[in-house]
């Protein structure tokens, strides 16, 4: 049986994201069904972007899954640990080939999203700083390729 080829894998030179979380303040503000309107914006704004193909047919069902990482990661129940287990995002992130091109759309997309994000989805304003870092920093981490 051939061996299946793979791509070389890229890592960062940055070790893993070790700066601040993002606050555990927006998930009270929000609240779950306010993190899941938020992701499925962003999820089918990413539809309208080149870099559609890096994501499932289903930008709803992609979204829900984002959506239960980020309730999680902002302090909510461990929605993703219970549907899907731990999280391990760069691992799961492996199979898709993302280069810096890509990570940049990506967080392109988030931060057009985020603009209106405090009207929209009630994010606290005073917290969109921290939480673009956190953006930035996880987003450098899941680049596999150059």
């Amino acid at each position: 049986m051939p061996r299946e080829r793979t791509r070389p894998i890229f890592t960062p030179r940055t070790p893993p994201p070790q700066g601040q979380p993002p606050s555990r303040e927006i998930f009270p503000a929000m609240g779950e069904a306010g993190v899941f309107a938020l992701l499925e914006e962003f999820y089918r704004a990413l539809g309208e972007t080149e870099i559609r193909d890096l994501f499932p047919e289903d930008l709803v069902a992609a979204s829900q899954k984002s959506a239960a990482f980020f309730v999680q990661m902002l302090g909510g129940p461990p929605l993703y640990s219970q549907r899907y287990g731990p999280p391990r995002m760069r691992q799961r992130h492996l199979p898709f080939e993302i280069d810096a091109a890509a990570r940049d759309v990506w967080r392109r997309t988030f931060d057009a999203v985020l603009e209106t994000a405090p009207e929209r989805h009630g994010f606290p304003a005073e917290h969109l700083p921290g939480f673009r870092v956190f953006l930035d920093e996880f987003s450098a981490w899941m680049v596999n390729a150059e």
